[in-house]
């Protein structure tokens, strides 16, 4: 969430979120930079870069679905449509694994309330699905969720690396009033918010509880070739599309093109065995 310490020192995953955003290789920019949770004396040797993604950046924690969640929604990065009304927000941020790597390819899905605090629960208005980039980026273009009764503003995700289990989970804004009054609202899950003129944007890092190796790359680790069938990654798949895969036939329910790890056993919200 944040990117200091309650010391005041900035964390390990910002730098290396701050080295993603200029396009500097993760490993790299973390050389020379090895203590990022306090300050070196003068002639004190560098500790060894630590394994795992915990600068007080445990695991993004996870919170109830809500009675309102929807599979299918379309794969789209805004979720603006024609007369959308509401304080434009933008959100942004990454996907890390315990090692601080970016994942790539990793699904995100989200939905909320509209303006006036109402879930569109017989279409898809104000939910949508993306993928992270090579980099393990995202960004939604969205508006400020409204209010209902008994819960602060916030924005519901679920979040997936390959191959992994699905994190589902709820994002909450600083500053509301309600968030003192709302019995599941946890301060782990704030953003960070500016505004930007009329609109407003926002910064959240996902850590998913992914076992990584720090490595040269951070893109997704490749799994074993499919064990036989018509689907294949680096597809592009449509909706209806049908496939084989290690003997059982799957139809495709969303739109997405096929990786290693999004085999159609490991990802249910993708594919359907028919």
């Amino acid at each position: 969430m944040d990117n200091e310490t309650s010391t005041g020192h900035v964390t390990r995953k910002a730098v290396l979120r701050a080295a993603l955003a200029a396009g500097i290789a993760a490993p790299t920019v973390l050389m020379g930079v090895p203590a990022l949770a306090r300050t070196l004396t003068a002639g004190e040797a560098a500790p060894p870069l630590t394994p795992e993604c915990d600068d007080g950046d445990d695991p993004t924690v996870p919170q109830t679905e809500g009675p309102y969640f929807k599979p299918n929604s379309p794969l789209r990065n805004s979720l603006l449509e024609s007369g959308t009304t509401g304080v434009r927000l933008t959100v942004s941020g990454y996907v890390f694994g315990l090692a601080c790597r970016p994942i790539a390819g990793a699904l995100l899905d989200f939905w909320q309330a509209d303006t006036n605090g109402t879930y569109d629960n017989t279409g898809f208005r104000f939910r949508g699905h993306q993928f992270t980039d090579a980099q393990g980026a995202f960004k939604l273009t969205t508006i400020v969720p409204g209010l209902y009764p008994g819960r602060t503003r916030h924005l519901h995700v679920k979040v997936q690396a390959p191959g992994r289990p699905v994190l589902t989970s709820q994002l909450y804004f600083p500053g509301e009033p309600r968030n003192n009054t709302d019995t599941i609202f946890d301060a782990r899950l704030l953003m960070s918010v500016r505004d930007a003129g009329a609109a407003k944007e926002a910064a959240f890092d996902f850590v998913l509880n992914v076992p990584q190796n720090p490595g040269p790359s951070p893109t997704a680790t490749a799994t074993t070739q499919p064990p036989g069938g018509s689907w294949a990654a680096g597809t592009a798949y449509r909706a209806g599309d049908r496939v084989t895969y290690g003997g059982p036939a799957y139809v495709c329910l969303q739109a997405h093109t096929g990786q290693a790890g999004w085999e159609p056993p490991n990802v249910p919200a993708l594919w359907r065995a028919v």
